[in-house]
């Protein structure tokens, strides 16, 4: 019962901070750019309005009107299977490979979003999304993989004791810089703003989402942008770390706002990438990973 307990704060957790580290980036971001930008809770009022707006329903397809909850529901089960500072609620019940599909079935809910809206814009959008899901997922896999063979396992839980317990190597170290990259392509910050890119394609798979739904696709990105965060945290930088479970979950969370400060800062600085150049610069990625993978396996 514990267990399960603990699993129902864990995604309460990732629900209600999601939308206030989405807000410490949009305040960073206006920071710099020297404007005084929305307050830090604008996120969890954004998601209210939507929610109570009326939706418009642009297209008959089921895919279209289910894909927003399927895609937050994919998102807040992966919520029960990482490491936010401590173990996993239920850690048995999936490992990488499992965080991986849900990962992506969420992305494809959101390709699912775009093709189904019969707008030219959504298609665009669906079909840059899976331009960069083939690029970017192995990158993300590779990259867990790795840390996967050092510990000898594929349970965050052992990933996280493991790295707490040795110095980084340099296996570890060229897979936590290209996650790094990853998770700013994942959450489609500059320069790899480019499903979405409001310019070019007004949002794309979401341009005809509205109301309720199009709150649950952004509830989903920042619940998604707090996961990778705790991923990134948790496995690769876990130190120090603490007796008290509390403390541990606190120097987390204070972490994870210091890793989305450098997302934040890289997209300021950066223009968008065109979808070749993403393209081109993840292929070497997978490259460099593959690289720090053979070190790995050969005990580096």
């Amino acid at each position: 019962m514990n267990l399960y307990l603990m699993a129902c704060a864990q995604v309460l957790l990732v629900l209600l901070l999601g939308p206030l580290f989405e807000g410490i980036m949009r305040k960073l971001v206006a920071v710099v750019h020297s404007r005084i930008g929305p307050p830090l809770h604008q996120p969890y009022l954004d998601i209210l309005k939507l929610l109570g707006k009326e939706e418009l329903v642009t297209s008959p397809h089921a895919l279209f009107r289910y894909s927003a909850v399927l895609g937050l529901a994919a998102v807040l089960t992966t919520a029960v299977l990482i490491p936010v500072g401590m173990l996993p609620p239920l850690e048995s019940a999936g490992d990488i490979l499992v965080f991986i599909y849900l990962i992506t079935l969420a992305a494809v809910m959101v390709v699912i979003s775009g093709i189904s809206s019969d707008s030219p814009y959504g298609f665009i959008g669906a079909s840059r999304e899976v331009m960069m899901l083939l690029t970017v997922e192995p990158v993300i896999l590779i990259a867990l993989i790795t840390m996967a063979v050092k510990a000898g396992s594929t349970r965050f839980g052992d990933m996280m004791a493991w790295q707490a317990g040795h110095e980084p190597a340099l296996s570890t170290v060229l897979a936590g810089i290209t996650l790094f990259v990853a998770i700013i392509a994942q959450l489609a910050r500059l320069p790899f703003d480019i499903v979405e890119a409001d310019q070019e394609i007004m949002e794309g798979p979401f341009i005809e989402q509205s109301g309720p739904k199009l709150a649950l696709f952004k509830w989903m990105i920042y619940a998604k942008q707090f996961i990778f965060a705790a991923v990134f945290i948790s496995v690769f930088l876990p130190w120090p770390v603490m007796r008290a479970a509390p403390l541990n979950l606190l120097f987390t969370l204070l972490k994870m706002i210091v890793l989305l400060v450098l997302v934040a800062v890289v997209h300021v600085v950066n223009p968008r990438l065109r979808i070749d150049q993403a393209v081109r610069f993840f292929l070497v990625l997978v490259v460099v990973e593959l690289a720090g993978l053979a070190l790995a396996v050969a005990g580096s």
